[in-house]
């Protein structure tokens, strides 16, 4: 079995992924990589259909939100078609809505919106107090180490961002993970990414979908798979409030305000490490027990 690529192998793969073909005005093309999970992973589209999106707006815009559905799973043996639609230019926004498609049906829509550059009122809530940093917590493979039988198809797949929790992931086993009402993880992409600021957006997106419905399980300590849950991302919203650098570190802190009706609801906050709020983001999910009714998320 081949080891996963990580480092900056597999942040020049990330990169490759992200690297849409033009097929018409406001049409793309992405791919999944060759080596990956059953279904198209939800960071992974969202995160190209940004890029479908951006290479519309002029430059000198910079997308500050996004809000996605996902309508059906995606098949990562297949292309994937991106759709864009102008909503509008104005003089300080631009709209645009990005659909993926795969066999001709949707299964993910977004809408962005782009900004160009204003000056107004600045204020964030602070950075956690007491938590520790990216260098005083396991490493990925540390942590893996811990459960190689966790590992499975995920040894292989590629990891272009460097996640380091700073509790208990949620792939451990049954039993081992305390309660905790929030989870935090640092992250970077570990590797070095290009100047282009929609690159760092799209690492940033594609990121923002790794850890966060794991919160939701936090709450109550529990874990993914067997002797636990699984899930489904069911929407994604991002917001992007200061400029940053998706290739340097930063904390992503996320919390569940609620779960009810086999769906939970995760917030998060990321902040450089000097403490800057640079994105926040929103997620909901289906989530039920391994053993129980096996329908999709778009059932």
């Amino acid at each position: 079995m081949s080891a996963a690529a990580t480092g900056q192998v597999a942040v020049d793969q990330l990169l490759e992924v992200l690297d849409l073909a033009r097929t018409g005005e406001m049409a793309f093309r992405g791919m999944s990589p060759p080596v990956g999970p059953q279904r198209v992973y939800g960071g992974q589209v969202a995160g190209q259909a940004l890029v479908a999106a951006g290479r519309t707006v002029d430059a000198e815009r910079a997308v500050h939100s996004l809000h996605g559905y996902f309508v059906r799973p995606g098949d990562p043996a297949e292309p994937i078609e991106y759709q864009v639609e102008n909503v509008r230019d104005g003089r300080s926004f631009s709209v645009r809505r990005s659909v993926a498609l795969q066999h001709d049906k949707p299964i993910f829509f977004m809408s962005a919106s782009f900004q160009r550059q204003d000056e107004g009122l600045d204020h964030h809530a602070p950075l956690p107090p007491d938590v520790p940093g990216p260098d005083d917590v396991p490493t990925m493979a540390d942590r893996l180490a811990r459960y190689p039988e966790r590992l499975g198809i995920w040894g292989m797949i590629p990891r272009p961002i460097d996640v380091r929790y700073v509790g208990e992931p949620g792939w451990v086993r049954p039993g081992d993970r305390p309660a905790e009402p929030h989870q935090r993880v640092w992250m970077r992409v570990d590797g070095k990414l290009p100047d282009d600021p929609l690159l760092h957006a799209c690492a940033l997106t594609y990121a923002s979908d790794l850890t966060l419905l794991d919160s939701v399980l936090s709450v109550h300590g529990e874990v993914w798979g067997p002797g636990g849950v699984v899930g489904a991302s069911l929407d994604h919203a991002l917001w992007f409030h200061r400029s940053f650098r998706a290739d340097e570190w930063f904390l992503y802190d996320c919390w569940s305000p609620s779960a009810s009706g086999a769906r939970g609801l995760a917030t998060g906050r990321m902040f450089t490490a000097d403490g800057r709020h640079i994105a926040s983001a929103v997620q909901e999910g289906l989530l039920r027990r391994v053993g129980g009714a096996a329908r999709e998320a778009a059932d």
